[in-house]
């Protein structure tokens, strides 16, 4: 196997396999904390175990005989498993165009190495049976490695298999009780991390759901049936609708705030619900409640004061976001309809959102604190927000900013802490406060190092109860995590009430 060609197209199959893996698997995809795709993580284990075999086989051996055959059988095996896995892809989710184009490559090269190896493979299959050491200097040093890489992703994966069904999160129907039958509901933002489920709850509940987004590249992780527009003038003014649920809004935290991103920021909340204003205006039976979001960031930069709906805000850009966008959903207030508006905190859950960023570092041993780590982080449990939003829906008696956040904010390192427990990991970095600004800017100082230490005030008096009111136990559960009975109980216990 001293054949230059050879292990070139060996080094490419390698560089290209750790290319699908970090950018696709750990990366776009986060197959790991898909419940889908358990099937294939553990088909991605199997074939990775596979890779480390041969690569250590081809960099420090030469096998004769009856291990030659047995070289071969886990080559061709590797075939069969690459096959399964893309049908398996193709039932169970849409891959990028960059992950197929890969996919293709990896197997034309795949191929071209069979067909290189074919001829040294049957002369070494004809001679007596024996294993030979080899050195190929820095071939095999390179084959090692890649042994090591694909050795780590295998137990990565197959470990990801078994806790995907810890993952699971029950049937959706639940979260959506005690409101009336058969509601026609308008949800924007209905592709989103919070709409989304939103969205599956609701449909899974028998309402009718009609979604309002531009993004229609998301529409396949939607429940269906719904009724999806691209624009509010496709509802005629004849149409019921019982609810309006607004959540649309360009990402806060996804970019530098130069000028015209925060324009961006600012219109994509203040148009979209001025023009629901003008949908319900025209409508000849005008919705009974409209829910619509804001977030903590109203109250402003207010370090370790507690803040209640009462709280006056600080100035601040997260601030000047939300009264805007807060000002023009209470004007919808006008046309007797009852307006809610969420001041919702950290939204978490593994499917997306903010801790779906932190899952993969965290796993593999980079877990940080954020600057000094004192800065609060007032969190919710996505399914708890989810029953925010049905509350709001149902109870007459809500109305005006509710603080949407759960009754127990942390500081930073605390939630770092917890984090990396729930994944039995530890987390010993920091990141500069100093840097973190350099490169962030405002966008980095108002989201990332100051904070905000919020309490559902409001929420608390009307009776409502988190299923999740602290978060350790919250993260251990929704990870996935192995928990103690004595965990366990009381999370049960918690559910019950």
């Amino acid at each position: 196997m001293d054949s230059p060609l050879l292990w070139c197209l060996i080094s490419i199959q390698i560089f290209m396999g750790g290319f699908d893996t970090i950018v696709h698997h750990e990366g776009s995809e986060r197959l790991a904390w898909r419940t889908s795709q358990k099937t294939e993580l553990r088909l991605h284990g199997i074939r990775n175990f596979f890779y480390a075999i041969i690569f250590l086989c081809f960099g420090w051996t030469e096998p004769h005989g009856f291990f030659t055959v047995a070289l071969t059988f886990i080559l061709l095996l590797e075939v069969l498993i690459t096959l399964w896995d893309f049908v398996e892809e193709d039932l169970t989710r849409k891959l990028p165009w960059t992950e197929r184009i890969n996919h293709t490559l990896l197997a034309l090269n795949y191929g071209a190495i069979l067909a290189l190896a074919a001829p040294v493979l049957w002369d070494w299959s004809l001679r007596p049976s024996a294993i030979y050491p080899a050195n190929y200097g820095w071939w095999s040093a390179m084959a090692t490695l890649a042994a090591l890489g694909v050795g780590l992703f295998s137990a990565r994966d197959l470990l990801a298999a078994s806790r995907s069904e810890r993952l699971e999160r029950g049937n959706p129907a639940v979260l959506a009780a005690g409101l009336p039958p058969r509601l026609h509901i308008l949800v924007t933002g209905g592709t989103g991390f919070v709409g989304r489920r939103l969205v599956e709850c609701l449909v899974a509940s028998g309402h009718f759901v009609t979604v309002l987004t531009r993004n229609l590249k998301n529409l396949d992780e939607l429940a269906h049936p719904v009724r999806v527009i691209t624009s509010l003038d496709q509802i005629h003014n004849a149409d019921r609708l019982d609810v309006v649920v607004n959540l649309a809004g360009e990402p806060v935290a996804n970019g530098l705030w130069t000028a015209r991103k925060r324009a961006v920021i600012i219109n994509s909340r203040v148009k979209t619900t001025k023009a629901l204003q003008e949908l319900i205006r025209r409508l000849d039976c005008k919705p009974a409640c409209l829910v619509s979001g804001s977030a903590v960031g109203w109250y402003g930069l207010r370090g370790d004061e507690l803040l209640t709906e009462d709280t006056d805000p600080d100035p601040a850009f997260v601030h000047e976001v939300c009264d805007q966008w807060e000002r023009s959903a209470a004007a919808i207030g006008q046309l007797n309809v009852r307006v809610v508006i969420l001041r919702i905190g950290l939204v978490l859950g593994v499917e997306g959102g903010m801790l779906a960023r932190l899952l993969t570092p965290f796993e593999f041993f980079g877990g940080e604190v954020i600057g000094t780590g004192r800065q609060w982080m007032s969190w919710i449990e996505r399914d708890d927000l989810i029953r925010v939003i049905v509350r709001a829906m149902s109870d007459d008696t809500l109305r005006g900013a509710i603080n949407a956040t759960a009754p127990e904010p942390v500081r930073n390192t605390e939630f770092t802490k917890e984090l990396a427990q729930a994944l039995s990991r530890t987390a010993i970095l920091r990141f500069p406060a100093w840097l973190l600004s350099f490169a962030l800017g405002d966008m980095g100082r108002e989201t990332m190092l100051a904070g905000q230490r919020v309490v559902p005030s409001r929420l608390s008096q009307s009776g409502f109860r988190f299923r999740h009111p602290r978060l350790a136990p919250m993260l251990r559960a929704i990870s996935g995590a192995r928990q103690s009975l004595p965990a366990r109980a009381e999370q049960g216990i918690r559910s019950a009430a």
